[in-house]
């Protein structure tokens, strides 16, 4: 798995400079609790890949955005292990962080497939 520095040396060699005012990056880990609180052991992670770059293709072309790059680290993953990075390259902040947060939304939403081992035995 990349580092999340890794990523965004990755976007910066691949833009335009002089097109780029601000990278803005997400880096999703494990918690401890679920949603509701309840604690939790660990994920399992999958991907549906077809969806995962449905996703970044459609955002890659909004307006102002430069890249978009996106890793999903599947498999069993432990209570504060990194799962989800992405890193956005634009132009200014009101053009980037809208798309950080539809990248991440629509790439949890429709393409990242996660089981979570709440403590106890309950699974969600």
């Amino acid at each position: 798995m990349p580092t999340l520095c890794e990523l965004v040396d990755k976007v910066k060699r691949s833009v335009d400079p002089a097109k780029v005012g601000m990278l803005a990056c997400h880096n999703g880990i494990v918690r401890g609790t679920s949603r509701a609180g309840d604690p939790a052991e660990y994920l399992e992670i999958d991907c549906d890949r077809d969806a995962w770059n449905r996703v970044l293709e459609e955002v890659r072309t909004r307006p102002g955005i430069a890249a978009v790059e996106a890793f999903l680290n599947t498999g069993r993953r432990e209570i504060g292990q990194d799962v989800l990075l992405v890193v956005v390259a634009g132009d200014i902040r009101e053009n980037v962080f809208p798309v950080l947060e539809e990248t991440v939304n629509r790439l949890k939403r429709e393409a990242v497939l996660k089981r979570e081992k709440l403590a106890g035995d309950g699974r969600r």
